[in-house]
């Protein structure tokens, strides 16, 4: 049985006249990876803020682990970590000095935390080091250590690849996996980079205008836009009985493009052959986030904050 370890519940956001949030609703679980997504300006960061207690929300409930943030606002925080934007480290100090540094902000860390921490996101060698010799992915590993120092149950990374080159960005995938999966947090993760979200995340929200548009996981929202390609020979004959069977367009590459609909497929193709049309290919296409998000937002990816 899944537990609920942050539920979000008709949040809004009101500056001055201006409906920044409009209502949004979701949840999230223990040991899933959970992606928010948005074009700019749709409010993600201002939603992050509100969860981490930066801003106040003008109505709506946040609960985190059982503790609603309006009544018990001390409680809440303490079960969440987050990194908002960069890591803010002393780049003069050593990671460990760094780490004792923000223990002593909080209640009753012991130096044995400050060890489980640095084994768990693997800087052992390099934690007596000073942090300005740290390339940007050990300060990231850093930063999360930071937030970890309090046991949280739900950890908030905003855009904890940026920056990254591929190699670095396929080990901070990796990480956060782990920690969903070993240490059952639930991990909020903000990101411009769809392809990272699809390989990262169990769950998506997209969200636009302050709303949100979907809520699902990723392989559920990919195979609601499934597709299906085919060539044929005469075109223009099978598309119009493809036509009288389901919704049809034509692709720039020279393919007829339907729904993917499994139990239909195959009497679609027994009509277009007893039509005495040629069926030169079938092709199943799942799309990537990207072509998603670009079809339920209305703008292409460069435009996600």
């Amino acid at each position: 049985m899944t537990k609920t370890t942050l539920s979000v519940q008709n949040l809004t956001k009101k500056i001055g006249k201006r409906q920044i949030i409009k209502g949004i609703s979701f949840e999230l679980q223990a040991g899933e990876v959970f992606g928010f997504l948005g074009p700019n300006g749709a409010g993600k960061t201002t939603t992050i803020r509100m969860l981490v207690g930066l801003i106040k929300p003008t109505s709506g409930s946040m609960v985190v682990c059982g503790y609603n943030v309006r009544t018990h606002f001390t409680k809440a925080m303490e079960k969440i970590g987050c990194i908002v934007e960069n890591p803010e480290l002393y780049p003069y100090l050593t990671g460990k000095e760094n780490l004792l540094h923000f223990a002593r902000m909080l209640p009753n860390i012991p130096e044995t935390r400050i060890t489980e921490v640095v084994a768990m996101v693997g800087l052992e060698a390099r934690i007596d080091e000073k942090v300005k010799t740290y390339s940007l992915g050990m300060r990231q590993r850093l930063g999360i250590a930071q937030a970890m120092l309090n046991h949280p149950k739900v950890l908030i990374l905003d855009e904890p690849t940026n920056g990254l080159d591929p190699a670095g960005i396929r080990e901070m995938r990796q990480f956060i996996r782990e920690l969903a999966e070993q240490e059952g947090l639930s991990v909020l993760v903000s990101s411009h980079l769809l392809g990272e979200i699809q390989l990262l995340c169990d769950r998506v929200a997209i969200i636009k205008n302050g709303e949100i548009i979907q809520v699902d996981s990723v392989k559920n929202l990919l195979s609601s836009q499934e597709k299906m390609l085919w060539k044929v020979d005469p075109m223009e004959r099978g598309k119009a009985v493809l036509t009288q069977l389901t919704d049809v367009s034509e692709s720039t590459d020279g393919y007829l493009v339907t729904a993917f609909e499994e139990k239909e497929i195959p009497k679609w193709n027994v009509k277009l052959i007893n039509e005495g049309i040629s069926v030169l290919e079938m092709n199943r296409k799942l799309p990537a986030l990207e072509d998603l998000f670009l079809e339920v937002t209305g703008v292409g990816g460069s435009s996600i904050e």
